[in-house]
């Protein structure tokens, strides 16, 4: 956790510190960590130095606080024009939006993790009753043999069709095996979207890919969560949901969500045992940013293949994967000012450790880079909020001085600044409290 936080506020504040130096800005400190100090070494102006708590970093420039002394020297920050100190500011996120660019198209061109079942024949899972996929024929098992013009289709060409035929009508041929015998079913499915491309995926027409043919593991359960509290343990294996059997997380949602929070019952093998686990889901975020029931587990990833893309298409899938990321951080976002309690959402330290521990004990690079990527466009993101202190904020004061034509008064600077530093520390303190309850270890500190 040490290590990714430390590339995180390193490719930080260098992006502040590069600016800085590139607009003649004295740089008086770079330090990783925040005081007191521990080592470091000088060289020039600068004191770069590693602090005692582990919990960011800081780039102090000189007259870049808002008591420090003005002087006139063309080497303080102040003294610079506001668009140059508006570049500084912004030059600390846009380093992390390169870094998690950078991060995953390296991912990409060197160790691309992809399903198995994405590349291989379109079996479907579990298709719920009363979907638009089950009123057109299709049925647990079945193999689609063709889809609209594509013959033999992968299930990522499954979903690129499908998605390019929104509010359309696909025809689809089934290879469906009956008394042993393969069988071919035509039927025909209306693709309906009404997000217009926005939020569109096939799981909600019910047509839901089949990721392996064994069951689906579990990898670690939700403290205090129903899957938890019905006894559900990591390394289990869930077989099927109310009798139906299942291969994917995606089968087990669906079902969740056409249950409508009724109880529901796990077939689950546990080593040599098979039982039944009966947990009643609960509504809330499911982890991608949209709501939904959920039991809360996290599963074993699916068997998945190694490929290695090329420079250009590396590129593309990282700006695609990172668009995607941004938008639901975004989202995220937008759901915290609208419903104040998702603010348990947040975490800190605790919560970047234990996901830190999560994503190194997975199989693949992918878990830790892709966490990496994370954690770096949340930082560069939520330090672009309007917010003082943050450098949002400060952009914000620079572009209301340069509306105005003059400098905010320094007294009402300070007392803004104060009031915020309080109001992050308070902030900080309860997502600190949170991680813990989280880890289920003071049960009464959930909040």
């Amino acid at each position: 956790m040490l290590i990714v936080l430390g590339i995180m506020v390193l490719v930080h504040e260098f992006g502040h510190f590069l600016v800085a130096k590139w607009c003649g800005v004295r740089v008086e400190v770079f330090s990783i960590g925040f005081p007191p100090r521990l080592f470091g070494f000088r060289r020039g102006d600068t004191d770069y130095r590693i602090s005692l708590l582990p919990l960011g970093g800081y780039v102090k420039m000189a007259g870049g606080e808002p008591g420090d002394p003005r002087t006139g020297d063309p080497a303080e920050l102040t003294s610079r024009p506001r668009w140059q100190r508006i570049l500084i500011s912004f030059a600390g996120p846009a380093a992390n939006f390169i870094l998690a660019f950078l991060l995953m198209a390296g991912l990409y061109m060197t160790y691309n993790q992809v399903p198995n079942f994405e590349t291989g024949p379109a079996v479907t899972d579990l298709v719920p009753p009363g979907s638009a996929a089950w009123k057109a024929g299709i049925r647990p098992g079945d193999r689609i043999i063709h889809f609209g013009d594509k013959q033999n289709p992968t299930w990522e060409q499954v979903e690129d069709r499908a998605a390019a035929n929104a509010n359309a009508t696909v025809p689809i041929t089934l290879q469906r095996t009956v008394n042993g015998q393969p069988q071919q079913i035509q039927t025909s499915l209306f693709i309906s979207d009404p997000s217009k491309g926005e939020d569109f995926t096939i799981d909600s027409l019910g047509l839901i890919a089949k990721w392996q043919d064994g069951p689906l593991g579990v990898r670690n359960v939700i403290p205090g969560d129903p899957a938890a509290n019905a006894g559900l343990k990591a390394g289990d294996k869930i077989i099927a949901i109310d009798g139906q059997m299942v291969h994917s997380v995606n089968a087990i949602s669906a079902w969740l969500q056409q249950s409508q929070g009724k109880a529901v019952t796990l077939k689950v093998q546990r080593g040599n045992r098979q039982l039944n686990i009966t947990a009643t889901p609960i509504w809330g975020d499911n982890g991608v940013g949209t709501m939904g029931y959920r039991l809360g587990f996290y599963y074993m990833l699916p068997p998945f293949h190694i490929e290695q893309l090329s420079l250009p298409k590396a590129v593309q899938a990282s700006i695609r994967s990172n668009m995607q990321y941004s938008g639901l951080i975004l989202h995220v976002l937008r759901r915290m000012v609208s419903r104040p309690s998702n603010v348990q959402q947040l975490s800190g330290p605790i919560g970047i450790a234990k996901a830190t521990g999560e994503a190194v004990s997975m199989p693949g690079w992918k878990p830790i880079i892709g966490l990496m990527a994370g954690i770096s466009l949340n930082l560069g993101i939520l330090n672009l909020l309007p917010f003082p202190i943050l450098d949002g904020g400060t952009i914000l004061f620079l572009l209301i001085e340069s509306t105005l034509r003059r400098d905010i008064n320094q007294d009402l600077k300070e007392r803004v600044y104060q009031i915020a530093f309080v109001m992050i520390v308070l902030l900080f303190v309860f997502i600190m409290v949170n991680d813990v309850a989280k880890l289920n270890l003071l049960p009464k500190l959930r909040l």
